[in-house]
Order: C-alpha cells, then structure tokens, then sequence
C-alpha cells in the first residue's frame, strides 16, 4: 500500500491507499471505488520539526501498529510532500534507512506532477499546492479554485486545460488568532466554533463570529475576483479548517479534506507507474 505524507507548518497528514483488484481501479491498482477514494487509513498529526529520521520510522510505526499493522508488511511504496524543509531533509533520511527498497516520491522541483506550472518561478510553488491542483484537476476535470485553509490560506487556479495558473497566500485562521491574542491583551483563546449569532453577545462570542464568518467572506471575496478572471470554475475547500470555514462560505461547492494526499498520490503514479 501507498504511504502518503503530507507535512504542513502547523500539521502532518499521512494516509495508506489500499490496493483492490487491478480491474477494478487504475493503473496502478488502487481502489478508487469508495468516497475517500481508496484511502484506507488516515492520520493527522501535529508537525515537530525536531523529530529525528528514526523517530518519524517510529511514529509510522505505532500509527499502523493501532490499526494492526506492520509498517513494513503493509507499506510498499511512499510518497511524500512537505512545507517544511527540515523535515523534508529528515523524512528522506527516514525513507533512505528503513525504507531503500521501496519506490519513494518526493515531490519537488524536477518531480514529474503531469500538471504545467505557469508560474514565473515554478520551483517557489510549494509541493502542497501543486498536490493540491493535480487532486483537483483529477476529481474535477475542468477549471477550478482551490482553497488550502491551513497554517496559510492558499488560493490555487487551475485552467480548464489543466494548467496550475497561480494563486494567492493570506494568513490563515491559526497565524490571525496568534497575532489577536499576542497584540490585544485582553483577548484570550478561545474555541473555534459557530457562535450563536453573527452578532456577538460576549467577547468569546465576538471573537468567534469575526473568525468564523470574517475568514468565511474572505474566501468568498478572493474566490469571486479569481472567477472573474477565471470564468466558469469549480471552486474546492481543502485543510483541516475546510469543514469548519466553508459551510459558512457562498461560493465553495466541494470539501475535500484529503485533496493533498489524493494528488500527492496521483503524482506517486505518474513517477513510479512501471514499478
């Protein structure tokens, strides 16, 4: 089975595709029948950069071991992508050691994703947003938008051709929260839930509603610029704030919490086919 990583800022997500019967998956063999698309065990973990490359074997380890699973009986091939450089550089060390015989992705500059990358630079778009465009593009052929709400909200463009176009980077919900608790003394956390009005009746109340429906109609607003630019687009909320944010949102159609590892392992695919 494939393990997939995808490590963010704030949070990692991994997840093992399942294989089916060849005849009825791709090329590959991996189911693609159920809703979370041949995806048969995920995780979601906070991201320590400093894990050493045996802690992430281990890590792995216990995860599949909670399943009743043996990391290296269950695990035939990896794929990676990764924000963060330094756990990239470990992960790599991680998969060079205890993991040599496997065919191994990490996405990157020089990685073949399939997808034409329109930027000026393309080596400065992060492995995550290009995961994210080819998932998209994948489940939903044509123009698109996707939304990442994560460490950073991301804002990626996809033409109906298939093409990464370009985007936009805000802050996102965690980094916004941060910066109100640190600059405004008489502000502390709070949960991130709907409140019961828009209108708040406590601070806790008014912290909430400025969160939930101020990030809300900022996807709303960067999304409807880039449909005016874009025309027709299926627009996706992806990140593990998407089912919180895009309810309250007018324009996001589909939630696909594990876009990342979809095209992360699509990416594996197109590199790894004859293997």
């Amino acid at each position: 089975m494939l393990l997939a990583m995808d490590v963010g800022n704030t949070e990692t997500v991994i997840g093992l595709f399942g294989k089916a019967n060849p005849e009825a998956g791709d090329a590959m063999g991996f189911a693609r029948a159920s809703d979370e698309r041949g995806l048969a065990y995920h995780w979601r973990l906070s991201t320590i950069v400093e894990r050493t490359p045996d802690e992430h074997a281990m890590v792995l380890t216990q995860l599949l071991d909670l399943e009743g699973l043996d990391l290296r009986d269950a695990v035939s091939a990896i794929a990676i992508s990764s924000s963060v450089p330094t756990v990239s550089t470990q992960l790599r060390r991680m998969a060079n050691r205890w993991f040599a015989s496997l065919p191994i992705t990490v996405l990157g500059p020089g990685t073949k994703s399939g997808m034409a990358i329109l930027y000026e630079n393309p080596r400065e778009v992060g492995a995550d947003r290009i995961a994210n465009s080819v998932g998209a593009y994948d489940l939903y052929p044509g123009a698109s938008i996707v939304v990442d709400m994560g460490t950073a909200t991301t804002f990626d463009a996809i033409s109906a051709k298939g093409e990464y176009l370009g985007g936009a980077i805000a802050p996102g919900v965690a980094i916004s929260l941060e910066a109100l608790y640190t600059e405004a003394s008489a502000l502390r956390s709070v949960e991130l839930i709907a409140p019961r009005s828009v209108i708040g009746r406590s601070t806790v109340e008014s912290i909430q509603s400025g969160v939930l429906y101020g990030f809300a109609a900022q996807v709303d607003g960067v999304a409807q610029r880039f449909l005016d630019e874009l025309g027709e687009a299926t627009v996706i909320a992806t990140g593990g704030l998407a089912g919180l944010i895009a309810p309250h949102t007018k324009l996001v159609q589909f939630v696909e919490p594990w876009l990342t590892l979809h095209g992360l392992r699509i990416v594996h695919e197109r590199n790894h086919s004859g293997d």
